[in-house]
């Protein structure tokens, strides 16, 4: 994996880049629709590519582990092959998952032994593992194991559970330089700077993680709760160790506007379900405001979702035909909102990154931040 800086704005930490992968380039920032069970929901993969325009998705190891096992993924040879998808892939650690999904869990210094949502067998997680698994599911950027403190966590406890991610992290090198590349292709890890809200911990973390000198680094542990300028400050301050020449990546973030003040903080890679999650919902971001397409108000509305045809490859819906969909109980509502919230977002970080190229971001930025957050 290789990352190159090619342009930085001037009146922000916003910077465009290039990371060059064995199965393709990403240009940056860049926002990853979310595969969880190797599927990004109600999108079909050639959509992914034909109209989302996605260049790199994520999938999820906790998920995965479960079902469909890794004797599946492995037999079909990776998880691309499984799915058709033979773009770039991010794996999360499961850290995330197995604490907030799990229905029993303890945490020990070996790893973290849980019982399973879908039928509540018992496993065990531990740094270990969580390489070989991803190492299995063939992600080109596999994410170390690590624990997600929750929001709000006392001092003691988020410091506790940092070292904990600390000396997980440790381990996870070990087992991957232990290891090898699986199906033909390069595979990265990446650590995660953790510490809550806390800015000691957070400065003592990002430190940590930049000293690994790994391909590229993540931040976890936000947008869990905390208040947005919370979430901002500590970005700004991990960024502000964090190599400049290595991607960082804003783990489950988050709503447009969260994106964009990220970019302006110098975060390079996002990802997060609420697009396609509130696509289902009939909640549609658009390039003027946020829209709930089920109200009556969209029902004789024959104009496009969004007046921007860019977003659509030439395939666009009126409001009032999606509405009706939505009243009608008719599954491609949920298609229709999903790919739009899904190409919205991709539109959305392309022209930011258009805009850091022409060296007008930050102006550009504030008015975008002004519309994004309307309720239409």
């Amino acid at each position: 994996m290789k990352f190159e800086i090619t342009a930085k704005d001037k009146n922000s930490k916003a910077r465009a880049g290039k990371i060059s992968t064995e199965r393709g380039e990403i240009l940056t920032p860049i926002f990853m629709p979310v595969g969880t069970a190797a599927s990004v929901k109600a999108v079909h993969q050639h959509e992914l590519k034909t109209q989302v325009k996605a260049q790199i998705i994520l999938a999820n190891t906790y998920h995965l582990y479960l079902r469909p096992g890794m004797p599946v993924i492995e037999a079909a040879g990776g998880v691309h092959q499984f799915m058709q998808w033979n773009g770039p892939m991010l794996t999360d650690s499961g850290g995330y998952q197995v604490f907030s999904l799990a229905a029993q869990r303890k945490i020990t210094e070996e790893g973290v032994i849980f019982r399973s949502h879908i039928d509540g067998s018992k496993h065990l997680f531990t740094p270990e593992s969580v390489v070989d698994i991803e190492r299995s599911i063939g992600a080109d950027f596999m994410m170390a194991f690590d624990e997600c403190p929750p929001y709000p966590s006392t001092y003691e406890y988020a410091r506790k559970s940092m070292e904990l991610t600390h000396r997980w992290l440790d381990r996870c090198i070990q087992r991957f330089i232990a290891t090898s590349d699986k199906y033909g292709f390069k595979q990265s890890l990446f650590p995660i700077v953790q510490g809550s809200i806390y800015k000691d911990l957070r400065a003592d973390s990002a430190k940590y993680i930049a000293d690994k000198n790994l391909d590229g680094n993540a931040i976890g542990g936000l947008a869990v709760g905390e208040p947005a300028e919370k979430m901002y400050d500590t970005i700004e301050l991990v960024n502000e160790i964090l190599p400049e020449e290595k991607p960082r990546y804003l783990m489950g973030v988050g709503t447009p506007i969260n994106i964009l003040e990220s970019i302006s903080r110098g975060v390079d890679m996002f990802d997060c379900v609420m697009p396609s999650r509130n696509g289902r919902h009939g909640i549609l971001f658009t390039s003027e405001g946020i829209i709930n397409i089920k109200n009556e108000k969209w029902k004789m509305d024959f104009s496009p979702l969004d007046e921007n045809p860019a977003l659509y490859g030439g395939v666009t819906y009126s409001k009032a035909y999606l509405n009706h969909l939505f009243k009608a109980g008719e599954i491609l509502a949920m298609q229709i909102s999903t790919l739009h919230n899904l190409a919205f977002y991709l539109w959305l970080v392309t022209e930011a990154r258009n805009h850091i190229l022409d060296g007008d971001f930050d102006t550009w930025k504030t008015l975008m931040v002004e519309k994004l957050g309307k309720r239409l």
